[in-house]
């Protein structure tokens, strides 16, 4: 499971997610879950073919990622992610790059060039 979640990436993920609710079915184990839900984002395997490869079935996986996507855990995980890198001075900001993909551009912008 550490080559997928390593255990410092783990340690800033967890305290961000939600609870698990109190049901009479045995907890699953949330490592296991967000493992396998990276897993299926950075491999591109199918949810089918990762059925049970972190001992998570994929209705469990698929069940959890997307209650994280609508509770907007993502953008969370993503900001404290790049904290932490800060805080170790591990960022370098001279490379970074922005396109519309992650930031939405309004027409015109702020200052809308004027047409000649």
């Amino acid at each position: 499971m550490s080559d997928v979640l390593p255990d410092g990436l783990w340690e800033i993920v967890q305290p961000l997610l939600p609870p698990a609710p109190k049901t009479g079915r045995p907890r699953v184990d949330q490592r296991a879950v967000l493992t396998t839900v990276l897993f299926v984002q950075v491999s591109g395997c199918s949810w089918e073919k990762a059925d049970g490869l972190f001992g998570v079935t994929r209705a469990t996986a698929h069940r959890w990622f997307q209650t994280w996507t609508e509770t907007g855990l993502w953008p969370t995980i993503h900001r404290a992610v790049l904290d932490e890198l800060g805080r170790r001075a591990l960022l370098d900001w001279s490379r970074a790059t922005v396109d519309s993909q992650s930031i939405r551009a309004k027409r015109g912008g702020e200052h809308g060039a004027k047409p000649h």
